[in-house]
């Protein structure tokens, strides 16, 4: 196995989520905020990572990037309150996505290799 390097893509996530809270500022509300965060800069976050397996660190590593945006924008640092808003606002990881990717990835892939 490779090792691979996610530190372009967390770069370029945090890119994406500070220019939407620079365009937006504090005039848009955090739903408004939130919505564009995870409509838009997740997917650069997890683009490309779907089809390997990660190690526990790395995936924690994606977590935390996402975690510090979702602090910075509900301005709190209590990790008990993080997680209550992930709770109520549905926001799942991107451990628990690339997870679920990875499994429907095998799982297809090994359909394909059945023979008919």
């Amino acid at each position: 196995m490779f090792p691979l390097d996610t530190l372009h893509a967390k770069r370029s996530f945090n890119h994406a989520a500070h220019a939407i809270f620079a365009k937006a500022g504090r005039f848009a509300p955090e739903e408004v905020i939130l919505e564009l965060i995870l409509k838009d800069c997740l997917p650069i976050l997890t683009y490309g990572l779907e089809r390997c397996a990660f190690p526990k660190r790395v995936l924690q590593s994606l977590d935390f990037t996402v975690n510090r945006v979702l602090m910075k924008l509900f301005k709190c640092s209590n990790i008990v309150v993080m997680e209550q808003c992930r709770y109520f606002f549905h926001i799942k990881f991107p451990s628990v996505q690339l997870q679920r990717c990875f499994e429907k990835f095998l799982a297809n892939a090994a359909d394909d290799d059945k023979v008919y």
